[in-house]
């Protein structure tokens, strides 16, 4: 028997079936160990199935195994699932618990355990955690210590099971998934469903197993789907859940055979992700972390713990980054026609603003028979755009108390570029074809010549010109995966790996090198590129009003630190246009564009004030826990009625409202105030609120319909 862990208020259980060997993984708040219920182990005697077959009726229950594995040339899983999952194949009944150990370095403990098959495949499962967090991470190992070469089909970075121990039986109606679609400008949908919804109900007897598999193929992570899911018990008030940290292709499971649910995770398999890895005697293969945890409480509960552990990361990036400076991008203000006469008048405007970092985005080597979508990839400055080098234009941004920031799309080329055609055979290859997506190839990061043409293009410019700031965007996807003798899944693996290394080439060269990640927007919203980058691009949506539902969405998914959010302003714009634009920033890092050199003296004021208003907040963006209240509707393009996000600082001192209204908003709305030691007032705010505060409670009139405030709080006894 392996003895329980305690991480946390969460126990970690692992049972063990030793006539299978099986062993599985388990998750529940300590504090509700004695409401764990005895599971029923037969279908027998229950009324209404009276020709249950067998002596004692059908199992009710199986030990699901904590790693899912299937090797080529074992048999495909049965049950009907064969296309649908690969779970639960005969491959996993070839592994047998054989040992544990714990090992601890610094504040991080792992608990690893060991699966072996007669051959000698070891299987891995490592438990991770740092103390003082309330999430695991969760991966799995294969080590081929067998004889023979082996091919894998499938190996699952987590797999969860028992869900729920808080019912004897089956949970009719008590259990709940909850995932967030995404789609390009429409990042963090929450889809909820029930078990029943999905048609996850178990079979009258087992002999059918059913599965709701999801993911993405490709290399942009966050498309249709956020690597999330949740499985919730309403009748106890318990959640459990699980983040993928991978940039690649990915899948999740919910899955049910019996009286348990399910939840499992990782690369995408040979079906879902047409992923197949070959191991020589001797070889490895490690899969991508899974962040894990459960809590008694809501959704909101679960995701601050989840998110919580992206702190880590995030204070690894470079010092200028800790009190969250202002960023101004003139993509919106030049339209991919950035000139240096342009960037130095954008500069002398912002000298003595709070803003750090002006950004020159995409088109700076746009010739005049080009454009800024498919003319990358060469990366030679344009002598018309720019006609003293970027250098120069980086001195003068300096000049003015700035840092410089450069655009690349460095992972593709653009078709017309020289490099588009040059660097063909260095570039990625389906069919022996170079993959070509809307006028884009991909570099193929793995081939040396690719690797330190980048090099030379990206890091030797920005630190020759003196850039201190990186955007890296990335607007196409290599879709189901490239040449390799193994599959196409397995060469977009080692792309993806790839790129890792870049970026980690980047951080060691330039050790103060701000990166932000974007790709298309939001697309690559996942843990293992936002920790390896300082912040990221919340969205495409620069302009429009969904820009705030889609910021607080993000609340559940990632640190509002590292979330960039447009504010995009005009000379056109109404007072109430700029304060509804400049509110949404609050939820996360403030990133402004537009056209802010015609802006009036009222308008330039406005801004002026939002960006004094947002460095007080700092320390609430930076370190807090968001609430989340109101009415939109269901349509985000065109939203109704009211949002506001409540974010209670760290020291429980102070708390920051984000407020926004959209068409027929009500005259009046109450928004809920974190709880406190003594009663809260309005301390600061951007816009004069028509408010009072009683009983914990803020009472609001509607400024009408459109309108975004934020209003800072502070308590007193």
């Amino acid at each position: 028997m392996i003895p329980d862990l305690r991480i946390a208020d969460i126990t970690v259980r692992f049972p063990y079936d030793p006539e299978s060997g099986r062993l599985g993984f388990q998750l529940f708040p300590t504090a509700l160990e004695a409401s764990l219920e005895p599971r029923r182990m037969t279908l027998g005697g229950l009324p209404h199935l009276p020709g249950t077959p067998g002596p004692h009726g059908a199992p009710a229950e199986k030990i699901d195994s904590l790693v899912q594995i299937k090797l080529l040339g074992d048999p495909y899983p049965g049950a009907f699932i064969q296309g649908h999952s690969m779970r639960n194949s005969p491959s996993v009944d070839r592994f047998r618990y054989v040992s544990h150990e714990t090992v601890t370095e610094d504040r991080r403990t792992t608990r690893i355990t060991r699966l072996r098959d007669v051959t000698g495949i070891t299987l891995e499962h490592r438990t991770s955690w740092v103390a003082g967090e309330s999430a695991i991470e969760v991966s799995t190992v294969c080590h081929n210590r067998s004889t023979q070469p082996i091919t894998l089909e499938m190996l699952s970075s987590f797999s969860l099971g028992g869900i729920t121990p808080f019912d004897p039986t089956d949970a009719p109606g008590h259990l709940r998934v909850h995932r967030f679609r995404s789609a390009w400008s429409a990042e963090g949908r929450l889809d909820t469903q029930s078990i029943e919804a999905l048609h996850l109900e178990r079979s009258w007897s087992g002999a059918g197993a059913f599965s709701e598999r999801f993911g993405q193929v490709g290399t942009l992570p966050v498309r249709r789907w956020f690597p999330f899911a949740a499985l919730e018990d309403t009748e106890a008030r318990v959640l459990w859940g699980a983040q993928l940290a991978w940039a690649g292709s990915w899948q999740m499971e919910v899955y049910r055979q019996h009286d348990d649910v399910c939840l499992s995770g990782g690369l995408a398999d040979r079906e879902f992700g047409h992923w197949m890895k070959s191991l020589a005697p001797g070889e490895s293969l490690a899969t991508p972390p899974a962040c894990i945890s459960c809590v008694a409480g809501n959704l909101d509960d679960l995701c601050d713990r989840m998110t919580a552990v992206q702190q880590r990361t995030a204070d690894t990036h470079p010092e200028v980054e800790h009190d969250l400076p202002i960023v101004f991008n003139e993509w919106c203000t030049t339209w991919g026609e950035p000139r240096h006469d342009k960037i130095v008048a954008i500069a002398n405007r912002l000298k003595g603003s709070e803003v750090r970092y002006l950004v020159i985005d995409a088109g700076w080597y746009k010739e005049k028979d080009t454009d800024w979508s498919s003319g990358h990839g060469d990366w030679k400055p344009s002598e018309d755009l720019f006609p003293g080098g970027l250098d120069k234009t980086a001195a003068a941004i300096r000049e003015s108390g700035l840092i410089p920031g450069l655009w690349f799309e460095m992972e593709t080329l653009g078709s017309q570029s020289t490099a588009f055609h040059q660097m063909a055979a260095h570039t990625l290859q389906r069919d022996g074809q170079p993959i070509t997506v809307r006028e884009r190839r991909f570099l193929d990061l793995n081939d040396p010549k690719a690797f330190g043409y980048l090099v030379e293009k990206v890091i030797d410019r920005l630190e020759r010109d003196g850039f201190g700031y990186l955007k890296i965007d990335y607007n196409e996807t290599a879709g189901i995966g490239s040449d390799h003798p193994d599959s196409l899944g397995e060469g977009l693996r080692r792309q993806v790996l790839a790129g890792y290394r870049f970026l980690a080439t980047l951080r060691e060269r330039l050790p103060g090198l701000v990166i932000e990640n974007c790709a298309s927007g939001g697309h690559r919203l996942e843990p293992s590129m936002l920790g390896r980058t300082a912040m990221s691009s919340f969205s495409d949506a620069h302009e429009a009003v969904e820009i705030p539902i889609i910021a607080a969405n993000l609340h559940r998914l990632m640190l509002p630190r590292q979330s960039q959010i447009w504010a995009v302003l005009h000379r056109s714009d109404s007072l109430r246009r700029l304060a509804y634009s400049l509110s949404a920033t609050f939820l996360g890092r403030m990133c402004l564009s537009g056209g802010i050199a015609g802006l009036c003296e009222d308008q330039w004021e406005l801004v002026r004030h939002a960006q004094r208003l947002y460095r007080l907040a700092v320390p609430i963006i930076k370190h807090g826990r968001s609430r989340r209240f109101g009415q939109i509707g269901e349509s985000w393009r065109h939203p109704r009625g009211w949002q506001a996000v409540a974010r209670a600082g760290s020291n429980r001192q102070q708390a920051l409202l984000v407020i926004h209204t959209f068409a027929e908003s009500p005259a009046e709305f109450e928004i809920p105030l974190p709880p406190a030691p003594g009663r809260w007032r309005i301390n600061r705010s951007l816009t004069e609120p028509e408010a009072l505060i009683d009983n914990q409670t803020l009472k609001l009139k509607s400024p009408g319909d459109f309108h975004g405030n934020v209003i800072m709080l502070e308590w007193k006894q």
